[in-house]
């Protein structure tokens, strides 16, 4: 494997990890034990650097390197979110009830846009993953390295993608609570 984070090989590594650790257990070999936790704990950190995603205004950086804009509905919705909140609030201060109902439809109409941006990045983020993974594995296959390094490219960039809407759709939940 390359030396690229995995989501998959830190779960390989992981079970690797437990089963050689149980190994020593049950034999009583303290090297095997070591070994294995070992294992468990690179595993651990591989599946955190997988997911490991910096999410600024607009933008998404991953650990591959990799930046992603943000889809412009996101973008457009977040803004429409703001005036409409902002519409709401001066709306109620100058007791405009009219402007107050425009505030909330426009906040309304901003949380739908943001949300079909942030579905079209997990839909195309995952599509460039499975592309760029499947298209990564007969380039390696067949021997074309510059292939394989252009599919990885679009792996990466689609997984930053994917990370970058999955962190705003979480923040989102967690503010709902």
């Amino acid at each position: 494997m390359s030396g690229n984070t995995s989501t998959l090989k830190s779960y390989v590594d992981s079970a690797t990890g437990a089963v050689q650790h149980a190994i020593g257990t049950v034999l009583g070999t303290s090297g095997d034990q070591v070994e294995g936790k070992a294992k468990q704990d690179k595993a651990d950190a591989e599946y955190e650097a997988s997911h490991a995603t910096v999410k600024l205004p607009g933008v998404a950086a991953s650990s591959s390197g990799a930046v992603t804009k943000d889809d412009s509905d996101r973008v457009a919705g977040s803004w429409n979110q703001t005036v409409g909140a902002a519409k709401e609030t001066v709306g109620g201060l100058v007791g405009s009830e009219n402007l107050k109902q425009q505030g909330r439809q426009q906040n309304l109409e901003g949380q739908e846009q943001e949300a079909r941006g942030q579905l079209n990045d997990l839909a195309s983020g995952a599509a460039d993953r499975v592309t760029g993974a499947v298209g990564g594995a007969v380039a390696g296959l067949t021997g074309d390295s510059a292939k394989q390094a252009e599919y990885q490219e679009q792996h990466d960039t689609g997984k930053t993608q994917q990370r970058g809407a999955e962190y705003d759709i979480r923040k989102q939940a967690e503010a709902q609570k």
